[in-house]
Order: structure tokens, then sequence, then C-alpha cells
């Protein structure tokens, strides 16, 4: 293992110069986003704004200085295009540039005002001569052709977990020595999973199928699965998704019957892609219930999808449970058809 975030990009052949650039202005900006968060003062960041961002959700203050940091991170690397969940269009940082970053600047802002870890979630795709013409286009990739993938985490630590090379790793910041240093975790994905990961007071809106699926979950021994499951949901999609890479689970967010949530409510580019790179990065699975996350071609910058991650088994158990029924009059599936 690699001591230093640098050392392990540095001794990745396949990551390119432009890459590795990317990476560390990306390492910095998440140190800037740190800092602010811990700094007690006036300033009231978990507030709302009167703006709505691209993909149609309430801004936080926070958010848009997210936003203008990760922005200004990205043009210094020399990233051609830059597309943000908080943005509605994709911009022409570097028109030279060959590489397009995606980015949630910061996933679970529902939260600052808790002391709940949030994150910045990020994408980075290749730009190629088809793509010049309308920087859009870059970010409408199938997920598996992402050049790097992970998120930040802003917790009792600020750790970076990513996929640059093909193996998910992770790095913590020490402050003292100011340097991002390897982590001693071996991310492997348990096939089977001991706990999972839902919003359970949207039951009522869920389809037939996965109330099923569900509901053997809750029966534990007693049920069809013969064994017991804990539940645990934090409302941070990296807080959920770092726990699942270090001790095995599943995630669970489907699409339901509520206005604007039949296609699920995480974003395919800014969240679910890099976070499916990590995941198989580490021997997981991550599907919209049915198909795999990373081979889903995006027809929309701010496409939304239902997002299933974690161990295999039971990420193929609830694709297995979604087949095995007709679903309810009315009610939506998990994953579009």
């Amino acid at each position: 293992m690699f001591p230093t975030l640098d050392a392990a990009l540095e001794a990745d052949a396949a990551t390119r110069p432009d890459l590795v650039a990317l990476i560390r202005e990306l390492a910095e900006a998440a140190v800037l986003i740190a800092d602010r968060l811990a700094e007690v003062s006036g300033d009231d960041l978990g507030e709302a704004t009167e703006a709505i961002n691209g993909g149609g959700d309430v801004q936080k203050a926070l958010d848009v200085l997210a936003d203008h940091v990760f922005r200004d991170a990205a043009k210094a690397a020399g990233v051609a295009f830059f597309g943000s969940e908080e943005e509605d269009e994709a911009a022409v940082l570097n028109a030279g540039g060959d590489l397009a970053l995606a980015v949630d600047p910061l996933d679970g802002s529902s939260n600052i005002d808790t002391n709940v870890s949030v994150g910045t979630i990020f994408s980075v795709l290749p730009v190629e001569d088809a793509h010049r013409a309308d920087p859009k286009s870059a970010f409408l990739q199938a997920g598996r052709h992402q050049l790097a993938g992970g998120f930040f985490v802003y917790g009792p630590q600020l750790l970076l977990v990513a996929n640059f090379g093909g193996v998910t790793q992770v790095f913590g910041f020490s402050p003292s020595e100011e340097e991002w240093l390897a982590l001693p975790v071996r991310l492997a994905l348990p096939a089977e999973a001991k706990e999972f990961a839902v919003n359970a007071s949207n039951f009522r809106h869920w389809d037939e199928r996965f109330r099923a699926y569900y509901g053997d979950l809750l029966a534990g021994q007693d049920g069809p699965r013969g064994r017991n499951f804990n539940m645990r949901w934090v409302a941070s999609m990296v807080a959920d998704a770092y726990r699942i890479l270090l001790r095995g689970g599943v995630y669970l967010y489907p699409g339901d019957a509520r206005k604007g949530y039949a296609q699920g409510r995480l974003r395919l580019i800014y969240e679910a892609n890099p976070v499916a790179l990590c995941v198989e990065g580490a021997g997981g699975e991550a599907t919209d219930g049915l198909r795999r996350i990373l081979d889903i071609v995006p027809g929309d910058l701010h496409q939304r999808t239902p997002l299933v991650f974690g161990s295999s088994d039971e990420v193929e158990a609830v694709s297995q449970a979604l087949g095995s029924a007709s679903s309810a009059p009315g009610a939506t599936t998990l994953a579009s058809a």
C-alpha cells in the first residue's frame, strides 16, 4: 500500500497526468470545505437560499459555496467541461482540455445543521473530439467510461474514497502533516450482507414487490431469509456508502409513487455512477434494481435513477425480488423498464 495519495497517483501507470492534477486540486478543495465546515462562526451554512439548483432542489448556502470551490479547482486543473448538480447546464472551463468533471458539491447538505457527515461526490470522464461542439454530450456517457470517481466525507475525519485505477482506495487528511495518507483498511465487500440502509418512512409509497422484499428482511431468522439483518440509515449517502464499503451491507433507494420520485431521486451522473465505480472496485455491485448502473447511458445531465449497491448477493436478491411478482395497481417499479 502506498503511504500517501500523491504516491498512489504517481505509481499508477494508467493514471494520466491531467487526471493526477485534477485529483490533487479536488483534494485541496475538499480541505477548504472541511475547514469551512469546522469553523464556528455566525454564518448559517445550512440556511436555505431562495435559489433552486439544476435538479430542482432548494440550495443551502454551503451548496453554493462548495459549487464555486470545486468549479475553481476544475478550472485550475485544466478541465474542459464542468457539470454540477447545482447548475443547470455544463460549463466550458478550458476548451482544449481532455477531461469532464461531474460533481455533487455537497451531498447530504440537509444534515449540515445537525453536524452529521456530509460529502462531495465526483466523476471524471474523458472528452473526445465528438464532444467538443456540445459540452453536455461529454457527460452523457455510460458510467463504465469513467476515468476516476469517488467521494470526500466531511466527518470526524476528512476522507477520500476513490477509484482511479480499477481499485477503490481510502485516504485520510492529516492536518498535522498537511498530507493525504493512505488508510490501512482493505475494501473488499463480503458477498453476504448483514445490514441494509433504506428510508423506511416511504414504505407506503413503494412498489408491492419492494415492500415484500423489505418485509422478508424484517422477518429475519423467522422469515424466508433465515437470518437477522440490522438497519442503518444516515440520510447522507457518502456516510452510508463508506460504512457499506468498510463492512458490507446494501443501500436501497427505490423509485416510488410520490410525484417526482418515479425514477428515483438520486442523480445518475453526479451520484450513482461514481459511487457504483467505487463499489465495483471493492468487489460489490450497483444496479437500478435491474440494470447495472455503469451500463446505463444518461439521457440528461440531471437524470435520476433508483439505486441499489453493496454486497453482491443482496444486490442480486433485490433483482430477483423485483422479477418475482407483478406490481400493485398504481405503484411504480423500483427501476424503469
